[in-house]
Formats: structure tokens, sequence, C-alpha cells
């Protein structure tokens, strides 16, 4: 005959035991398919596989879009197959490699390591929700400005220079915009340090919200901001550049009750429409009409035409 307190302590651990396979069965089911970059131009970028198919390649219109001259325009695709995710290469030139090992169709497990081409690396994994939101603070610490949640400078100048590298290679538009914020050390001692953070922070969510998904929008120092867009030649985006100056312009900056006056000026310059043989030299080419901008009065576009200073 059981003792009552034995009866208890097993519906106890009974109650305990269910209550655990309730809580992995919804973790389970919350679980996301990602492909993290570990190594390549994309570095430390995440990628959500959802839907039926995702192609990976050079291509524009590919889901997870790489920068490596060795990966193929549509390269391999990750397919949903009852329960598993398979990975397979789309007859691409270098081949896709799965923990070393070439492969034409694979079935994904978590933690597989995934070679395109010569420099790309990704692993495939799961991750739930908090581990999720735990990697992506982890990778906007290391590629983020803290104030303005813009892109930080080095990660700003890594991207470009494979971005400048790869657009030469195959003669498409990259533009580059460079803007700075018109009289700012006058806001900061007129209006003192949090009412600059304030404009640093307002003026960034405003850019931020002009910029296309596939733009790359940073920090560049100080008061000083970037966005570089691929596929877009000089002119389109000078159309960029001016419906952002309208924009900082015609919005309200108001810190503690006192309203602060706030204009850019920009700069902007293009590959190939200024020729140029690494990331420097654009930055340099903006620059430049950057500076002619506040020369000539500020709260101004001017896009720069012909070759870069050196």
């Amino acid at each position: 005959m059981s003792h009552p307190l034995d009866d208890d302590f097993e519906a106890t651990r009974v109650a305990n035991l269910g209550e655990l396979q309730q809580e992995l069965a919804a973790r389970q089911k919350h679980d996301r398919a990602y492909l993290i970059v570990l190594a390549g131009a994309n570095v430390s970028e995440m990628y959500r596989i959802e839907g039926a198919e995702i192609v990976i390649g050079r291509a524009s219109n590919a889901s997870v879009r790489l920068l490596d001259d060795g990966i193929s325009r549509r390269h391999a695709r990750i397919l949903q197959v009852g329960p598993d995710l398979l990975i397979e290469d789309l007859g691409s030139s270098n081949g896709t490699l799965v923990n070393d090992r070439q492969i034409t169709r694979h079935a994904l497990r978590d933690g597989d390591k995934i070679r395109l081409g010569s420099s790309t690396i990704l692993q495939f994994t799961y991750q739930d929700h908090l581990m999720e939101s735990f990697q992506q603070q982890m990778y906007d610490a290391a590629l983020r400005d803290a104030l303005t949640k813009a892109y930080n400078r080095k990660y700003f100048l890594d991207r470009l220079e494979i971005e400048v590298a790869y657009v030469r290679r195959h003669q498409a538009h990259l533009s580059l915009l460079m803007f700075d914020i018109d009289h700012f050390k006058r806001v900061n001692d007129t209006f003192g340090h949090l009412a600059g953070d304030y404009v640093l922070s307002r003026v960034a969510k405003l850019a931020g919200s002009t910029v296309r998904a596939e733009d790359l929008f940073a920090r560049y120092g100080g008061e000083e901001f970037s966005i570089l867009c691929r596929g877009v030649p000089l002119e389109n985006a000078g159309i960029l550049a001016e419906r952002l100056r309208m924009l900082i312009e015609g919005a309200v900056f108001e810190h503690e009750g006192i309203r602060v006056p706030i204009t850019v000026s920009i700069g902007v310059a293009a590959h190939p429409s200024t020729t140029v043989d690494n990331g420097l030299q654009l930055i340099a080419a903006a620059d430049e009409a950057l500076y002619e901008a506040k020369r000539l009065g500020r709260n101004r576009v001017l896009l720069k035409h012909g070759t870069p200073p050196y």
C-alpha cells in the first residue's frame, strides 16, 4: 500500500513533467530557422527562413543576397519538405558545401556550416524568440552606433569597399550621400549636449525612414551621416537627397519645450558618374560636394560629377 506522501510526490512529479513537456513543445513551436553569416561580405547578419522557398545568390531579387563573386546569381535554395528544411544547389559554378562536403540536396540540421563561393560561410540554426532577441542585440552592439542606431563607421567602411569592388567588376551603379547637420556646434553651445544628442537621434530616425531595405545608413562621425545606395544612379540619388533635405527642414525639433531649427547639407557622388578605384575615393567625391553645399550657404544638395579629388 502506497503512502499518501508518496502519492503526493508522484502527482507533483507527473505534473512537473507534464509542464516541462508542454514548455518544450511550446519552445519547439516557436523555434525559428535562420542563416547566420560567419564569414564573407555580410558577416554577422541573420536571415530568417520563411516561406516555401528561399533563394541564396548574387541576384538583386535573391531572398538572401550575398556579394561574393564566387557565388552564382541563383546559387542555392532552401525548401520546406515535410518537417525538414533542405538546401539544394541550383547548378552553381562553384558548388555548395555543407560541413565541407559538396552536396546536390541535403537535409539541414541545427549547426550545419554552408560554404558558398570563395569566402562566404553560413551557419544554419534554430533559435527561439529569446535567442533571436539576444543574437540581434549582439549584432546591433557590434555594428550599430549606440546613440542613433545607425550602422557605425567601421561597418560602413568595410561594406563600402566590398560594394565598390563589386560595382567596378560588374559595371553597376552605386551612389553615396554624405550629409551633416548645419551649425551643429551652435546647437550644442546654445541648447546643451543633451539637446544635441536629441537632434542626432531624431535626424537619424528621419533619415532611416527614407532609405530602402537594401541601402546602408550609417553615422560616419560626429554630426555627419552617410547613405549607400545599391543600383542607384547619381540623378536618382540626388532626388533622394533632396527629399531627405526637405523632410528634415520641415520636421519639428523640440527639446524640453524649446524649438531647435535644424537643416542639413548633402553631397552626392556615384559610380560610374565618378570613376573610383576604392571606397575612400567615393567618400572624397561626396565630401567635396558636401563642403561645396556648405560653402554656398548650407541647407542644400549638390551632386559631384567627374573625377574625385586625390
